[in-house]
């Protein structure tokens, strides 16, 4: 199938590892121009050489980018426009804040998890609108967590901005329908990166368990009996952010292989 992706312009943050790098490979495969971005530099550019060498692509650039700060974002939505002259898609990803309950947490705690998981969704999608109105379209995915449907124990701060990225991308996708801008959220259940594994640890010297023996428990409770692979959630990823997709928009998706059983 032809995903339209060609001559696309991609940018994808939060990208040097992980779900955003799987997601840019899968972009970078169906012919897209992909702007990585993350903090590190060094992890970047192995990266995008990475993605080069499995794809054959070589329309792929990094820049470095903090987003939680204002001026970054806009930076790096301008290396885009300078470098292809548009952006189609945007793949809004961050890293998760700290586990923890309630009382764990301060108010700066909450501002720096607000600033990080929401605010800098916001901010970068106020970004690339005119590019895409110019464009005559495009696609924005938010990257969110199976807690969008089933909240998760000690993740309270990752719990509420979740919801409230559901909230954002519901609300926006009914004004930016007319001008064929989709928004959709996905959210990964237990899928197989270095951010599960430091939560797996972290659970299990709660518990007083190995971290393998709270795997093998955890993947019981999975339906399909094991964890994803970042490449199977960057499939929907690329569906999504692609010009096959015209007529969702304003959805929440789990890839979780069955684990939630909430509807």
């Amino acid at each position: 199938m032809d995903l339209q992706l060609n001559n696309k312009t991609v940018i994808v943050t939060a990208s040097s590892k992980g779900l955003g790098k799987a997601s840019a490979l899968a972009f970078a495969n169906e012919g897209a121009s992909v702007l990585i971005s993350s903090r590190n530099a060094e992890e970047l550019e192995q990266t995008v050489q990475e993605i080069k060498a499995a794809t054959g692509n070589e329309s792929v650039r990094y820049a470095v980018c903090d987003i939680t700060d204002e001026s970054s974002i806009k930076s790096l939505v301008q290396e885009a426009v300078d470098w292809t002259g548009r952006v189609d898609v945007l793949i809004n990803n961050a890293g998760g804040p700290p586990a923890g309950g309630f009382e764990k947490f301060s108010d700066e705690d909450w501002y720096k998890a607000f600033e990080l998981n929401l605010l800098s969704f916001i901010r970068l999608t106020r970004e690339v609108l005119p590019h895409m109105r110019k464009a005559g379209g495009g696609r924005i995915i938010n990257f969110a967590s199976s807690s969008i449907k089933q909240t998760l124990d000690n993740l309270i701060l990752s719990n509420t901005f979740r919801a409230g990225i559901v909230g954002w991308a519901k609300s926006l996708s009914q004004e930016l329908a007319a001008d064929n801008i989709l928004i959709n959220t996905v959210g990964p259940g237990r899928i197989a990166t270095d951010r599960v594994a430091e939560l797996d640890q972290i659970r299990a010297d709660k518990l007083g368990k190995s971290y393998e023996d709270l795997r093998k428990q955890t993947e019981q409770s999975i339906p399909i009996g094991r964890y994803g692979n970042p490449d199977e959630f960057a499939g929907i990823v690329v569906f999504l952010g692609s010009g096959v997709n015209t007529y969702i928009t304003g959805q929440s998706f789990l890839v979780d292989g069955g684990l939630v059983k909430a509807l």
